[in-house]
């Protein structure tokens, strides 16, 4: 076991513990906090990978955007009290759908790319590189995941009205 086996396995355990956290804490600020951490492990995996850019694009979008954002709705709204969340099983239809056509894209994806030739699909991986690939290879996975992403956005806008 050499010292980058090591930082792998020490970023895959903050990562666990943190989501593991995020899920079962009931205070929600503390959950915002331990989904910092979550992304930092992601971040430093991705890092770990040679992904360099995509490394910095979570810390940009998640932890500088999605996660400040999230922190000051919460205290900004803490003087809401006695809100009851329900869970029933009347969402577990649509979770299992919404489930089933992630895994259905991601299995898509998986098999229609060419692990050998990864290399000549992306001599250099660039900015304008990956944009060229989003757009010409893999522009269907790309309006998919966009349209999985409008309907959590919709389910979650009507979740928060009621």
């Amino acid at each position: 076991m050499n010292i980058y086996d090591i930082i792998f396995y020490l970023f895959a355990a903050i990562t666990i513990l943190s989501a593991f956290f995020v899920v079962t804490t009931r205070n929600i600020v503390y959950s915002a906090y331990y989904l910092l951490f979550t992304f930092f492990g992601v971040a430093g995996i991705y890092v770990l990978l040679g992904a360099d850019f995509i490394a910095i694009v979570q810390l940009i979008v998640y932890v500088g955007g999605i996660l400040i954002l999230l922190l000051f709705g919460v205290m900004l709204t803490n003087k809401i009290t006695n809100v009851e969340i329900r869970s029933g099983s009347i969402q577990i239809v649509p979770a299992a759908v919404g489930v089933a056509l992630f895994a259905g894209i991601v299995m898509a994806s998986m098999l229609n790319t060419k692990w050998k030739n990864i290399e000549t699909a992306m001599p250099s991986a660039t900015t304008q590189g990956i944009g060229l690939l989003l757009i010409q290879q893999y522009a269907v996975v790309f309006e998919l995941l966009g349209i999985l992403l409008l309907v959590a956005l919709i389910g979650a806008a009507s979740m928060a009205r009621k």
